[in-house]
């Protein structure tokens, strides 16, 4: 998800017409709809997609075909079936992507895993400002139902604004088995995301970035982010109304420049009561409740000094977010001697952080990799046997 909601330039802008958009590149003109989404079976919702994003999506680079492998739905059968499956939802401005470390382990771990494509997402950053919120939740209801009819049982995962429309959708379908929360933006860290409705009727964008990450967009519609700040609201309401009995695995960065962590968790320790529900924390702070682990995220001899919103699901060998990897979130401050694109900057002399945090004497990015990625598995993998085996 992005760093969004720079809502104190946006009173400007408010009153002033220039701030919307004159005509522009392809990648900020929206598609005439929004791609179908309750195609009858999986299969046929991957081949009418993928048509769907040959002709709609606008690539960032030669390589068409790693482009859309990288932001297609896509489905994972295991060798050795557990009998149940596993629905996986991105966040906002991101792909199935977000899921390339984690879903081959669910696999491995037997269950069917099929990770979706929310509507508006995949094909340019313009076409954020098409979905409503109803997209949403009816494409989200729709693939749960599509695996529910193949298999013996259905967990839910998001990462972000994924994670808010899995976790309303269980408040509502009691036979959910658990949840997988990966940055879960129950609540927006800038307390003024609030006004995003309002200024989607005004603003066409929160920020306009070149498009070079083929994972995911860069630039964000104002619409898109009002949207997200939508299933914010009603899914702090499904939490602060009643409580979830369900086993629920999460994954907290302390730092987090994008959601409001600390809500979380309080929220998790309150409100999610099963005994073998669990937390997993990247930063320094511990808690009383046994059911949350913390990692320490002060690795110096790593030149790491905290998670970010984005790190948590990715490998240290992902291709695209590794310490070395083809993207680089450079922060937009650096030392005076430093070219702003510290992608020039060889690697092992950059420090990584949340946006925000570090020191403007070093050069500085956003942590795009868990330091703790196995051991963060291994815990997943206990948590889904347990559960599973203890399960009605």
């Amino acid at each position: 998800m992005h760093s969004f909601y720079k809502i104190t330039l946006l009173s400007g802008c408010l009153l002033i017409t220039a701030c919307t958009n004159s005509p522009d590149a392809p990648e900020y003109i929206a598609s005439q709809s929004l791609a179908p989404y309750t195609q009858p079976s999986y299969q046929a919702y991957l081949e009418e997609t993928h048509q769907w994003l040959e002709q709609h999506r606008v690539f960032v680079s030669n390589d068409k075909q790693t482009e859309l492998d990288a932001v297609m739905p896509f489905e994972l059968i295991p060798e050795n079936p557990n009998g149940q499956g596993i629905l996986l939802v991105h966040g906002l401005g991101d792909s199935p992507y977000s899921y390339h470390d984690i879903a081959p382990i669910l696999a491995a771990d037997g269950f069917l895993v099929r990770v979706m494509l929310l509507p508006g997402h995949g094909s340019k950053p313009a076409d954020l400002s098409l979905p409503e919120i109803e997209d949403w939740q009816k494409a989200v209801l729709h693939q749960y139902q599509l695996l529910n009819k193949k298999v013996q049982g259905v967990w839910l995962g998001g990462f972000s604004t994924g994670a808010n429309l899995v976790t309303e959708l269980a408040y509502q379908e009691p036979q959910v088995k658990g949840l997988l929360l990966f940055s879960p933006a129950f609540k927006p860290r800038n307390g003024l995301a609030f006004l995003s409705p309002l200024a989607s009727k005004f603003v066409n964008w929160e920020s306009k970035v070149k498009e070079d990450n083929y994972t995911r967009y860069n630039s964000l519609a104002m619409k898109g982010a009002a949207t997200y700040y939508a299933t914010s609201k009603v899914v702090r309401e499904d939490i602060e109304k009643q409580t979830y009995p369900k086993p629920t695995f999460m994954m907290l960065a302390e730092a987090d420049e994008t959601i409001d962590s600390q809500y979380a968790v309080d929220a998790f320790s309150q409100q999610f009561t099963h005994p073998h529900s669990e937390v997993l924390w990247f930063g320094e702070s511990h808690f009383a409740d046994p059911r949350i682990t913390s990692f320490s995220m002060h690795l110096p001899e790593q030149k790491i000094l905290s998670a970010s919103h984005v790190s948590l699901g990715f490998s240290p060998s992902n291709p695209v977010y590794k310490r070395d990897g083809l993207i680089r979130f450079c922060f937009h401050q650096q030392p005076i001697d430093i070219p702003k694109d510290c992608s020039k900057v060889d690697s092992d002399k950059v420090w990584f952080a949340a946006y925000g945090d570090g020191d403007e004497s070093t050069v500085r990015a956003r942590t795009s990799w868990n330091p703790y990625f196995t051991q963060s598995m291994q815990k997943m993998t206990h948590f889904l046997q347990t559960s599973t085996s203890n399960s009605d």
